[in-house]
């Protein structure tokens, strides 16, 4: 935590355990520590319980039972005034494209030289991007339009920074905000949790200062992270309309940013899963990269932007399309794959949390002063998910050669192995489950999906399958020809199906 408590007396603050938490908030048994058998100190085998006074570190008596999980609440001082980071970076991108000199005489560096503005960022940053958007950072001190372009990457909320005790980092596990208010860009209603209907670009409509505004993200955005709020709505029973100036495309069956990009028959390890002490998860990385369609998005962004020349059209899973689904295995049509819960992926999505944060802070701009913590919540909104095919791959976004040319089921999610947390989803780590390498393989394990043997015959049948997929994604617009070379020249040194498995 970023913030100290005000008194290290633990009569002033609450120590906690729970023995369980589900995924929508639902806590198991819990125990009050008393005051005395707990510390804000730093404890050692040399130096144990009571230890040494730390602000920044919890010591118990007896020590912590793995468990358990501890929440502690306390009363803290000196809060950062987070929210000015917003102006922050609307004035410097301003001073760089408009400014000789600063107020103080310091000279622009590029003056005159900056013509176009867009400002990216990923993940967490990108979820500042569009909390910049919302709350009217586009326009600067002297009425101009400051950014030409915004591409906010593989984020799928706004971070909440322009309230009390604000903590940036927050992914939204349990208690942590950044779900608030409208995550869409046009206006919509937002009945569920009965807020008016707002969008994330009313402020710059308003006073005509919205950028081109390109967003991308994959499939853990959509299990962890709540990204399909964004493109449903609270009542998630209609596509929100995308406004002309707003470009967005999904990259199926993708971890969190993607993974190496690896063409190898050998998984890789299984991932960490994001956040202090969550665990590791079940299932073997995820590879399916963003790498080369980022490369070319960024191709397409610049020449909008610059040269108004317009990007593809936006590629995204819709309910129109019936490719947006309840998050339950049969609704999926997701097969039963050796080796997995034949219940998965069914409760493993975490849902929107809709949490009363007390009557100072705003819910609509996520700012002001959270009274109640922690809070209640108030719904668990239900979320949809991306179709798959008979592999258990998503449908539904822009071609990835990895993924039409599969050596697996690639997974925006993973398994939580053991601890704590075990059974539940790893975050917004993501996963792999290998095909059979051949048909009596497949048929020995039950294994629905076919082998690779039956889908490729052999190696130089897998390249051909990677340049079929390769051609089709730059047609398409999403994979620049160098690219698309570099990537099947990797499929020929593969040991896809090679002799022995060697290269």
């Amino acid at each position: 935590m970023p913030y100290k408590p005000m008194s290290l007396d633990t009569t002033q603050a609450t120590l906690t355990t729970h023995a369980s938490e589900s995924i929508d908030g639902v806590i198991g048994a819990t125990a009050k520590i008393p005051s005395g058998d707990w510390a804000w100190a730093k404890c050692t085998a040399e130096q144990p319980f009571p230890g040494t006074p730390d602000p920044t570190q919890v010591c118990v008596k007896g020590g912590f039972d793995p468990k358990l999980l501890y929440q502690v609440v306390f009363k803290a001082q000196d809060p950062y005034v987070l929210g000015i980071g917003f102006a922050a970076f609307r004035d410097m991108a301003s001073f760089f494209k408009n400014a000789k000199q600063d107020d103080e005489g310091t000279q622009n560096p590029v003056a005159a030289q900056v013509s176009w503005v867009i400002t990216r960022g990923v993940s967490q940053s990108g979820n500042f991007v569009r909390a910049l958007l919302q709350l009217g950072f586009t326009q600067d001190e002297g009425n101009r339009k400051v950014y030409d372009g915004a591409w906010p990457i593989i984020a799928s909320r706004r971070i909440t920074m322009n309230a009390r005790f604000a903590t940036p980092d927050g992914t939204l596990k349990l208690y942590e905000s950044g779900g608030e208010g409208p995550q869409w860009w046009s206006d919509w209603p937002d009945p569920v949790r009965g807020l008016p209907a707002k969008g994330i670009l009313d402020r710059c409509s308003a006073n005509n200062t919205c950028p081109k505004i390109i967003e991308h993200a994959g499939s853990a955005e959509v299990w962890d992270l709540n990204l399909t709020a964004g493109w449903l709505g609270t009542s998630a029973d209609a596509d929100i309309p995308l406004p002309a100036n707003v470009r967005r495309y999904y990259i199926s069956s993708t971890q969190h940013g993607g993974g190496n990009g690896s063409f190898d028959i050998n998984p890789q390890a299984a991932p960490g899963c994001p956040g202090t002490n969550f665990g590791r998860g079940k299932f073997p990385a995820n590879p399916v990269p963003h790498t080369q369609t980022v490369n070319a998005l960024r191709f397409h962004f610049r020449n909008w932007v610059m040269k108004d020349i317009e990007p593809p059209p936006s590629r995204f899973p819709t309910l129109k399309d019936h490719n947006l689904v309840d998050p339950t295995k049969e609704a999926l049509g997701f097969p039963t794959i050796p080796g997995l819960d034949p219940t998965a992926p069914t409760g493993l999505i975490n849902p929107l949390l809709d949490y009363d944060w007390g009557p100072e802070f705003d819910r609509t701009d996520a700012s002001g002063v959270k009274t109640k913590i922690p809070p209640a919540i108030r719904h668990v909104i239900k979320l949809k998910v991306p179709r798959v095919d008979a592999d258990g791959n998503e449908l539904g976004g822009v071609p990835v050669v990895l993924r039409d040319a599969p050596l697996g089921t690639y997974l925006g999610w993973n398994i939580t192995a053991a601890g704590f947390h075990a059974g539940k989803i790893c975050n917004y780590a993501g996963g792999m489950i290998p095909f059979a390498q051949t048909q009596a393989e497949r048929t020995a394990k039950s294994d629905p999906r076919l082998s690779l043997e039956e889908r490729y015959k052999s190696h130089a049948g897998y390249v051909a399958a990677v340049k079929t997929a390769a051609a089709r994604a730059v047609a398409e617009g999403f994979l620049l020809q160098p690219d698309a070379d570099a990537l099947i020249k990797q499929a020929d040194a593969s040991n896809v199906l090679r002799v022995g498995g060697s290269k």
